[in-house]
């Protein structure tokens, strides 16, 4: 049985992993820790843990095993790195940190100690990009040069995005928060960029960019943009992915993968999702299994968002 810690309730999603954790019946959740007492006594009664706010006594306990990281971002290498340096597993949301800097002072904490560390990034995990993996790495379209993801919501304007998501501070804006995963994506599929330039507006909220595009640069001249918002209203995922030889399309209306490289479009069968990377990361602890998300994959995109954010027009 492993032991879980729950590490903040900041984020929008940790309903959803505390629910995932709970469900399995591998490990139970003992104790949550939050900076936010009425929140935190709250979520601690209703997944039936103990509460504490002294973060350092809780990694101390005999009944923590591994934490799970919901606090705001601006938190998470004081939390992730103490974690590791107390031999706990450790699962975060993204991002894993602001800058380069801090990501990989806190990799090189979760290295030295050892333990299973899994950032979630759940779009690899879908059927259609683990397909268009797959059709990259096999070179279906040859060389790449240009890849464009819109992803965005309407968090803001229909007012079900928590005001926590509006303090620079903490969260960082549309980019960094639902713009992560078009840039995780990218990193996975086109390599780190080498430039970027960003235009980054105030819609609705004066405290953080809620419409916002990224212009990535890569060495080999390949472009990609990535488009989000929290302003957004019945507006798709899509997803173009162009080489020499043809392109790829995704989502859209129909929510559906098609490609083309000189025969018409062909729509290919695509397989079963992995595990979410919640899964994996019980797995690996549990049974030795691997993380397709790993520390060095956190390490980038914080590389990345932070290049994305020094190349704001002004």
């Amino acid at each position: 049985m492993t032991n879980i810690a729950l590490a903040g309730t900041w984020h929008v999603h940790f309903g959803g992993y505390a629910n995932e954790i709970a469900a399995d019946d591998r490990c139970r959740i003992t104790v949550l820790w939050d900076d936010n007492e009425e929140t935190g006594r709250a979520a601690a009664e209703k997944y039936g843990c103990d509460f504490t706010a002294d973060y350092d006594a809780m990694l101390r306990r005999p009944d923590v095993d591994a934490v799970m990281v919901c606090s705001s971002t601006d938190r998470h290498k004081e939390i992730i790195s103490k974690a590791a340096a107390a031999g706990k597993h450790i699962f975060t949301e993204k991002v894993l940190c602001f800058t380069e800097k801090d990501a990989l002072e806190v990799a090189d904490a979760v290295k030295k100690s050892g333990v299973k560390f899994c950032i979630s990034f759940p779009w690899r995990a879908r059927g259609d990009f683990q397909w268009i993996k797959k059709a990259v790495d096999e070179r279906l379209l040859g060389r790449l040069n240009y890849c464009r993801m819109r992803n965005a919501h309407n968090g803001a304007g229909a007012g079900w995005l928590p005001q926590t998501f509006y303090d620079a501070k903490t969260c960082g804006g549309a980019m960094m928060d639902l713009g992560a995963h078009s840039t995780y994506l990218f990193n996975w599929l086109l390599g780190d960029p080498v430039a970027a330039r960003s235009t980054f507006t105030h819609v609705l909220v004066d405290s953080v960019e809620d419409n916002a595009v990224t212009v990535y640069e890569y060495a080999n001249g390949a472009i990609g943009v990535s488009e989000t918002s929290f302003v957004a209203n019945n507006d798709p995922f899509s997803f173009e992915l162009v080489g020499e030889k043809g392109t790829i399309l995704a989502g859209g209306f129909s929510d559906r993968v098609c490609y083309n490289v000189g025969d018409g479009w062909v729509f290919p069968n695509l397989p079963k999702a992995k595990p979410s990377p919640m899964k994996e990361w019980l797995d690996a602890i549990t049974d030795g299994g691997d993380i397709s998300c790993g520390v060095d994959d956190a390490v980038a995109l914080s590389k990345t968002m932070e290049l994305a954010y020094r190349g704001v027009s002004l």
